[in-house]
C-alpha cells in the first residue's frame, strides 16, 4: 500500500454497493427483538465482559476496549497492567533500555516502538514526566502509565484503526483512558474506598496502599461532583547482573603482552564490565481527580476536569564489577598489565577468564584493581502528570449539536544523579559466562571488604537534570445529522495545540577533597543477591552516607548546554468525518488535515548557551475508511484503511552535541521529517454465545519515514571557525519500514460462573531502507524497537455472587529495547502470572487477594546474539490483600 491510497474513494464505492444490498436483507428489526431477548442482567467479571465485548461489536472501527468492573477484578495496579491482556498490545516494565522495575510503564500497539501510540485522556492529551535520567534526557513522547493507577478507570478504548476525529500523533494507533462522570451514577452519593497492603518479596516489605472515590449528584441529575484520591507506596528491590561493556578482544587493551602471545584471541568478543547490581527505590504515587459537571438545561453540559498525579521514586544502585580491561591494561601506572592465567574460547567469544589472584612478580599492582564499586544515589528523583479540562457540549437544535474542549497538561521528570566509585586492590579473579541460561559465574577475592588501592583516587560525579513538558489545547466538534437513512451523519472540527519541552541539564563538580580516601562515605556495609553465581556479600556504602558525601564535596554550578534543548510545536488540524449505516454496512470515512510548526532550539557549544536554531512546517492529510459488514446474525467483518502520522521523539529532535574543532557530532536531528503510516486492517468477528467471541484480524502498515540511527552529513554554524561547516553527525535519521501480523481472540462462557480467554499475536516488524550507517545497512540487522514477533495472553475465570477467582498468564517473544553504551540490547522472552480472588461479605464489604509475577520471572537481554548478555534481572513477587468498601 503506497501513499495514494485513496480510502474515501473506497468508502463511496462500498456504500453505493451496500445500498443496492439492502433492498434484499431486512434484519434490523429482527437484531433488536434478539437483543431484547437476550437481555440478562449480571455484575461483576460477566458484566464487564458483556459491556466490553457489545462496545466492540457495535463499534465502526476496528477498536478493544476494557470497563471498569474488568480492572477491579485483576491484580491491575495502573492502566498498562490492564491493556497487556488485549490482542495486539505490547507493555514493557520499563521506559527504556534500563531494565524492568515490577510495575508495567510503557504501552505499545502492534510490535511498533512505543512512542508511535498516543495516549489520550478524556479524549485530550496528557503529558508525563519520567524519574530516570536516560528516560528524561531521551526525550521520549510516550506516556509514563506508572502515573495513572487503575481506580480512575472508566472505560479504556484501543483505537487499532483510525478515524478523522480521533486526535493525531498515534501511526500505530490510539489509547484513550476516559474517567468515571459525576452524572453516570446511579446513585446520588456513592462512595468507594480501598485499603491494601502490598509486600514484595525480594524487598521484604509490606507498604501501604489507599484510594477512594467519592461521588455526589442531585435528584435532577443536573449537578454532579466526583473527587477521586490515591496515595499507593511500594517497596522495590531488584537484583542484577549488568555487562556495560562488550567489545572485541585488541591490543589496545592489553598492556601485558598477552595478545602477542596469543594473537588467536584478537577479535573476540570479552564482556570488559561485569556488575553484581542491586537496585532499591521506595516509590509512592499520589493524587488526585476532581470532575464537575453541570447541566443547567437540556441543551447545554459543562464539565470541569482537574488530575494531578506524582510518582516520588527516590532510590539507590549499587553494582559491584569486575574490570578485565583494568587489569589487561593497568592503565593508571603504565608499567604493564597482568595477563591472565586461563581463558576459554567458544565460537567468538570468550567465555571464560582467570587472572592470578596475587600479583605477579616483576609487575607493579599498586594502582590495579579487580573490582569496582559503583554507588548511585538519586534522592528526591520524581514524576508528574497533570491537567486541566473543561469540555462543554451544546445541542443547537435536534440536528446539530457541538462539543468543545480547552485545557492544559503538564508533565515533569527530574533526578538528581549522584554517584561514588571506590577501587578495590588488586585480588585477581574471574568470570565464566553462561550464556542466558544463568547468571555468568564471578569470582573476586575480598570483594566482600573495602580495601581500597594503595595509589590513585576514588571518584565521583553528579547531575542534576529536569525535563519540563507542557501542551495548551483547544477544540471544537460539530455533530451534523442530515436526516437521510443511509449517510445518516457527519462529524467535523477544528483543533489547536502549543506544546513546549525543555530540558535543563546541571554538571555537577566533585571538589578535590572528597576525592581523598580520608573524606570516603563512612556508611560501610555489605548487600547480598538472589541470583546465582554473581558476586555475593560484597562491600557497599549506605544511600545516606554517599548523600551526605555529596552535600558536602559536590556543587551544581555548570549547564552542560549540549545537552539541553527547548522545543515548540504549533499545530492546527480540521477535520470532516461522514457517518452511514445501512442494514448490512456501516461506518465513516473522512479526512484530517494536520499543519505543524517545529521550532527546535539545540544547545552548543558548551560553555554558553547559544543555540542552533532550526524552524521546520509540514502539512500532513490523513484519510481514513472503516466498514463494519454485517454477515449474519452474530457474523461481523470490518475493513478499514487509513493514513496516520506520528512527530519524532523530542529526544531525536534535540539533544545535539557538536565538535567543532573535529566537525563531528551526534544526538538529535531537527530535520527529521514524522512517522508516516499507511494502514490495512481486516477482521472477520463470531458472536457465537452471550459473553463470547471469535475473532481473526489481520493487518499491514507501511511506514514511509520511519525514524532510525545512523550517520549523515549536515550544515550547521560552527562557532569556533564562525562560519557554516559541514559535520560527519551520528544521530537519527529517517528510513523506511514495515509492520504486518495476524491477531486471534477467543472469549467464552462457559456457563456455572467459569468462563476463559486466550488471545494471539503474530508481528513482522523491520526495517526496509537500509539508512546510511544504521545497522541495517551495516550488519544486516533491521529488526524494529519493540517488535515481538509472538505475544499471547491465557485466562480463565469463577465468578458467583460471593466469590470470584482469576488467573491470567502473559508472554512475550524476544525483542529489540533500543540501543546502549553503542550497543543494540535485545530483551529475551518472558512471561509472568498473575492471579486475583475476592470475597463478597456482604453487599458493602469485600475482601481482595492479588499477585503479580507470581512465578517470580527472570528478565534478560542480550547484545545481537544470546551468547552475549547484556543483563540479568529479577524483581520477585507483588502480593496484594486488602479490603474494599462501598456505600
Amino acid at each position: 500500500m503506497k501513499s495514494n491510497l485513496t480510502p474515501i474513494a473506497s468508502a463511496v464505492a462500498l456504500l453505493i454497493m451496500s445500498s443496492a444490498m439492502s433492498a434484499h436483507a431486512q434484519q434490523a428489526d429482527a437484531k433488536a427483538g434478539d437483543a431484547k431477548a437476550q437481555e440478562v442482567v449480571v455484575t461483576g467479571i460477566r458484566a464487564s465482559l458483556q459491556q466490553s465485548i457489545n462496545q466492540k461489536r457495535n463499534s465502526d472501527s476496528v477498536v478493544e476496549v476494557i470497563t471498569s468492573e474488568d480492572v477491579g477484578k485483576m491484580p491491575d495496579k495502573n492502566v498498562a497492567d490492564s491493556l497487556q491482556r488485549i490482542p495486539g498490545v505490547s507493555v514493557a516494565t520499563a521506559g527504556g533500555t534500563e531494565g524492568g522495575f515490577g510495575e508495567n510503564d510503557r504501552v505499545a500497539l502492534r510490535g511498533t516502538p512505543s512512542a508511535l501510540t498516543l495516549t489520550t485522556l478524556n479524549g485530550h492529551t496528557v503529558s508525563s514526566g519520567d524519574w530516570y535520567a536516560a528516560n528524561i534526557t531521551g526525550g521520549g513522547r510516550s506516556v509514563s502509565y506508572s502515573l495513572f493507577p487503575s481506580e480512575l478507570i472508566g472505560r479504556v478504548t484501543v483505537h487499532k484503526s483510525s478515524q478523522a476525529n480521533l486526535v493525531e500523533g498515534g501511526a500505530a494507533g490510539s489509547v484513550d483512558i476516559e474517567t468515571r462522570k459525576p452524572l453516570d451514577f446511579k446513585e446520588n452519593f456513592t462512595g468507594i474506598a480501598t485499603v491494601e497492603g502490598v509486600n514484595s518479596s525480594l524487598a521484604s516489605k509490606t507498604d501501604g496502599q489507599f484510594s477512594a472515590l467519592f461521588n455526589w449528584k442531585n435528584a435532577d441529575n443536573t449537578l454532579g461532583v466526583l473527587v477521586q484520591a490515591f496515595d499507593e507506596k511500594r517497596s522495590l528491590k531488584r537484583d542484577g547482573q549488568e555487562f556495560l561493556w562488550w567489545d572485541k578482544m585488541s591490543a589496545g587493551y592489553d598492556g601485558s603482552g598477552w595478545t602477542q602471545a596469543h594473537p588467536e584471541v584478537l577479535g573476540k568478543n570479552i564482556s570488559l564490565l561485569t556488575g553484581t547490581s542491586q537496585f532499591e527505590q521506595k516509590r509512592e504515587r499520589k493524587g488526585g481527580l476532581i470532575d464537575v459537571q453541570f447541566k443547567p438545561n437540556t441543551e447545554w453540559t459543562l464539565d470541569l476536569t482537574g488530575f494531578y498525579s506524582k510518582l516520588d521514586a527516590s532510590n539507590v544502585n549499587r553494582n559491584m564489577m569486575f574490570p578485565p580491561y583494568s587489569i589487561l591494561t593497568n592503565n593508571w601506572s603504565g608499567v604493564g598489565g597482568v595477563a591472565p592465567s586461563s581463558w576459554t574460547i567458544t565460537g567468538n567469544t570468550l567465555t571464560n577468564i582467570t587472572f592470578p589472584t596475587t600479583c605477579p612478580t616483576g609487575k607493579d599492582c599498586s594502582a590495579m584493581s579487580s573490582s569496582v564499586q559503583d554507588i548511585a544515589v538519586r534522592p528526591g528523583s520524581y514524576s508528574d502528570s497533570k491537567f486541566v479540562n473543561l469540555d462543554a457540549s451544546y445541542k443547537a437544535s435536534a440536528s446539530l449539536s457541538f462539543e468543545g474542549k480547552l485545557g492544559q497538561t503538564r508533565g515533569t521528570g527530574y533526578t538528581q544523579d549522584i554517584g561514588y566509585e571506590a577501587w578495590n586492590a588488586y585480588s585477581g579473579g574471574s568470570i565464566t559466562l553462561n550464556g542466558l541460561a544463568s547468571p555468568s559465574t564471578v569470582i573476586v577475592p575480598n570483594s566482600d571488604k573495602l580495601t581500597f588501592r594503595s595509589v590513585g583516587q576514588v571518584g565521583g560525579w553528579a547531575s542534576k537534570v529536569t525535563a519540563n513538558d507542557k501542551e495548551t489545547y483547544g477544540q471544537v466538534d460539530g455533530l451534523w445529522k442530515t436526516g437521510n437513512d443511509i449517510l445518516h451523519s457527519v462529524n467535523f472540527g477544528v483543533r489547536f495545540a502549543t506544546h513546549d519541552r525543555d530540558l535543563s541539564y546541571l554538571n555537577g563538580t566533585v571538589a578535590d577533597a572528597g576525592t581523598l580516601v580520608a573524606n570516603a562515605p563512612t556508611g560501610v556495609t555489605n548487600f547480598n543477591s538472589s541470583l546465582p553465581n554473581v558476586l555475593n556479600n560484597t562491600w557497599t556504602m549506605t544511600g545516606d552516607s554517599v548523600t551526605g558525601w555529596a552535600n558536602k564535596y559536590i556543587t551544581f554550578s555548570a549547564h552542560s548546554y549540549q545537552s539541553e534543548f527547548k522545543i515548540k510545536e504549533d499545530v492546527q488540524a480540521a477535520y470532516a468525518m461522514a457517518n452511514f449505516s445501512t442494514d448490512m454496512v456501516s461506518g465513516n470515512f473522512g479526512v484530517r488535515a494536520v499543519s505543524t510548526k517545529e521550532h527546535v532550539e539545540n544547545g552548543s557549544p558548551n560553555d554558553v548557551w547559544n543555540p542552533i536554531v532550526t524552524d521546520n512546517s509540514y502539512t500532513d492529510i490523513l484519510p481514513s475508511a472503516n466498514f463494519r459488514v454485517e454477515l449474519g446474525k452474530n457474523l461481523v467483518s470490518r475493513f478499514a484503511v487509513s493514513r496516520t502520522m506520528a512527530r519524532p521523539d523530542f529526544g531525536q529532535l534535540a539533544s545535539l552535541s557538536l565538535l567543532d574543532t573535529q566537525m563531528t557530532g551526534s544526538g538529535g536531528n531537527p530535520n527529521l521529517k514524522p512517522i508516516r503510516s499507511n494502514n490495512f486492517d481486516a477482521s472477520l468477528e463470531w458472536y457465537f454465545a452471550p459473553k463470547s467471541l471469535l475473532s481473526v484480524g489481520v493487518f499491514d502498515m507501511s511506514m514511509d519515514s520511519y525514524v532510525t540511527y545512523g550517520s549523515f552529513q549536515q550544515t550547521f554554524f560552527n562557532n569556533a571557525q564562525k562560519k557554516n561547516t559541514v559535520y560527519n553527525m551520528s544521530a537519527a535519521l529517517n528510513t523506511t519500514a514495515e509492520v504486518k501480523g495476524v491477531e486471534l481472540s477467543y472469549i467464552q462462557d462457559l456457563g456455572y460462573g467459569f468462563g476463559v480467554n486466550a488471545n494471539y499475536t503474530y508481528a513482522d516488524g523491520k526495517e526496509t531502507g537500509k539508512a546510511t550507517g544504521s545497522a541495517c545497512a551495516t550488519s544486516g540487522d533491521c529488526s524494529m524497537v519493540g517488535t515481538s514477533k509472538n505475544s499471547y495472553n491465557l485466562g480463565a475465570y469463577f465468578e458467583n455472587d460471593t466469590f470470584s477467582a482469576r488467573l491470567q498468564y502473559s508472554y512475550r517473544s524476544a525483542f529489540l529495547n533500543g540501543l546502549d553504551r553503542n550497543s543494540a540490547i535485545y530483551q529475551d522472552s518472558v512471561g509472568t502470572v498473575s492471579a486475583a480472588v475476592s470475597y463478597n461479605v456482604n453487599k458493602y464489604l469485600t475482601l481482595t487477594l492479588e499477585g503479580k509475577d507470581l512465578n517470580d520471572p527472570m528478565l534478560k537481554s542480550y547484545a545481537t546474539t544470546p551468547d552475549q548478555p547484556r543483563a540479568f534481572y529479577k524483581n520477585g513477587r507483588q502480593i496484594y490483600f486488602g479490603i474494599r468498601a462501598k456505600i
